[in-house]
C-alpha cells in the first residue's frame, strides 16, 4: 500500500529555495542554448544595393498587398499562390489567385503577379494583371513550370447557364516575353455531360 502524502513527505510542499532552483536550472539550460550554434550559422547585414531582388529572397507575401479588387462588405481571399523567378532576373516573384469571400458559390476569380517593392520595410506590390475577375472566370488551380504559369479555369458559355454548372473549362497560360506577360490559351472545353 501505497502511503498518503502529508506532512511527513518533504516533496510535497515546495518551498522557496525549490522554485529558485528551478528558475536558475533553467536560465543556465536557456543560457547555454544561447551560446552554442550551428557552423557556419553567420547572420550579415549586408545586402545587394540594387533595388532589384535578390536571389533567393523570400517570396512576396500575398496577405500584405492591397489588390484591385472590389469586394464591398466582404473580405478578400488568396486561395492559391505559387512564387518563381517569373522574370528571369534572379528575383522572385508571386502570382497569387484572389476572390471575394463567399459562403455560398464560386466568385470569378484575380490572377495577380507581385513583386517585392524597394526597401527592407516595403510591402509587396501588384506589377501585373493576368486575369481580372471583370472575365468572370474562376481558378480551380494553378502552377509554374519554370517561367510559365498555368491556370485552368472555368466559367459560363452564357448567361442561360445556370451558376452551379459552369460548362467552360480550360487552360490559361503566361509567359514573360519583350517585358511584359503574354497570355495563350489552349483550346476551351464546353461540357456536353448528360447531353
Amino acid at each position: 500500500m501505497q502511503p498518503l502524502a502529508g506532512q511527513d513527505l518533504l516533496h510535497t510542499q515546495p518551498h522557496l529555495m525549490h522554485w529558485l532552483a528551478t528558475a536558475t536550472a533553467i536560465s543556465a539550460v536557456i543560457a547555454v542554448s544561447s551560446l552554442l550554434q550551428p557552423t557556419g550559422a553567420l547572420a550579415t547585414t549586408t545586402g545587394p544595393s540594387s533595388t532589384e531582388a535578390a536571389p533567393g529572397t523570400a517570396a512576396p507575401d500575398p496577405s500584405r498587398v492591397a489588390f484591385p479588387v472590389n469586394c464591398g462588405p466582404s473580405r478578400l481571399d488568396v486561395v492559391r499562390k505559387v512564387s518563381g523567378d517569373l522574370d528571369g532576373t534572379g528575383g522572385t516573384q508571386t502570382v497569387a489567385v484572389v476572390r471575394c469571400h463567399s459562403e455560398a458559390g464560386t466568385p470569378p476569380s484575380g490572377v495577380y503577379v507581385l513583386a517585392q517593392a524597394p526597401g527592407p520595410k516595403a510591402s509587396p506590390r501588384v506589377v501585373a494583371t493576368l486575369l481580372a475577375p471583370s472575365q468572370r472566370l474562376s481558378v480551380q488551380d494553378i502552377t509554374l513550370d519554370g517561367r510559365v504559369v498555368s491556370a485552368a479555369v472555368q466559367g459560363y458559355s452564357s448567361p442561360d447557364v445556370p451558376r452551379y454548372l459552369p460548362d467552360v473549362h480550360k487552360t490559361l497560360k503566361w509567359q514573360w516575353q519583350g517585358g511584359k506577360f503574354v497570355q495563350s490559351e489552349l483550346p476551351a472545353n464546353t461540357a456536353t455531360d448528360g447531353a
